[in-house]
């Protein structure tokens, strides 16, 4: 995702939205402190809603902010329905790294001193300058978020503690067939080369071993909305005609005519495209999108067959 993406709220949506909040905050804050029922909780995107739910499971009621995968996430802005949501959430895990930054906003115009906020930047310790905000397809980001998530779900509901890190064993175990998967990916063709837009996927292309020939500051100049010089544009046309690449990997979630130009390249040159997504796209778990990319992966690479959308 961009970071060039709308991060402010409106100045009427924050007006409206917590002062609308108000009552939904007060109720949220009485529930947390009877230290029972479920837990009001918010993803900021929803792969992140997906395993707050999961490790929550039945002590939950999860809500995600961002969680369509047809739109363009650069355009986001926060209504007054999200202001209320977050406001009223006794758990928030957002992403950080200025991805979500109206999260932010939000959670300082309606103060909770119990309220819980897992921002992923911070839980793995990565500095602000870190170049690409895309963590959740790293292999070793949600087992450290689903921990964080089980560790204050059980602060907050502390007779629960038993069935969220029951909840959590079950999630951690469950990511075992996408690492069998990137070790065996790893193994067999670890080394060819790839072309992308945006680093979306960069983090799993990199734990798949694959060799991304598109140089990052032409996709932070896409991610980030910058016109791409010609000399970028030559040069990523030149990886398809050449055919200097095994497979495209693309954004579906962010189109403009250059990406729409590399695609059709793409297309032209017979190099197989993969489309990625910067919102889990409906029917997955977190799991079973991750799995599906590797496999998206590994039928480009060995049957040439494209996967442009899951």
């Amino acid at each position: 995702m961009s970071l060039r993406r709308v991060t402010a709220v409106t100045a009427g949506a924050v007006v409206a939205g917590l002062l609308a909040a108000g009552c939904a905050a007060s109720s949220a804050s009485s529930t947390a402190t009877a230290r029972t029922g479920t837990v009001v909780a918010v993803g900021a995107e929803n792969q992140y809603a997906n395993v707050i739910a999961q490790i929550g499971g039945k002590y939950v009621r999860v809500s995600a902010v961002e969680s369509n995968p047809n739109t363009d996430p650069h355009s986001f802005e926060a209504s007054a329905s999200v202001s209320e949501t977050v406001a009223a959430a006794e758990l928030i895990v957002q992403n950080g790294l200025g991805y979500d930054s109206y999260m932010d906003n939000i959670e300082s115009g309606s103060p909770n001193p119990a309220r819980k906020v897992i921002d992923v930047q911070h839980l793995l310790g990565l500095p602000d300058s870190t170049p690409n905000p895309h963590l959740w397809y790293a292999p070793s980001t949600m087992p450290a978020v689903a921990k964080a998530i089980a560790a204050d779900l059980s602060e907050l509901r502390p007779g629960h503690r038993a069935y969220f890190e029951q909840r959590l064993r079950q999630f951690e175990a469950s990511l075992t067939p996408w690492r069998d998967a990137i070790a065996s990916f790893r193994a067999a063709h670890g080394g060819i080369p790839v072309a992308t837009t945006e680093p979306v996927g960069d983090y799993l292309l990199t734990a798949l071993g694959l060799r991304n020939l598109t140089p990052f500051p032409l996709q932070a100049d896409i991610m980030n909305g910058v016109d791409l010089s010609p000399q970028y544009v030559t040069l990523q046309d030149r990886l398809f005609q050449q055919h200097k690449v095994a497979v495209f990997v693309y954004n579906q979630q962010v189109v403009d005519p250059v990406t729409q130009s590399f695609l059709d390249r793409a297309r032209s040159a017979g190099i197989p495209v993969v489309g990625v997504y910067e919102t889990m796209p409906a029917g997955y778990s977190y799991q079973s999108w991750m799995l599906a990319e590797v496999h998206a992966l590994e039928r480009a690479v060995t049957d040439k067959v494209s996967t442009e959308k899951l």
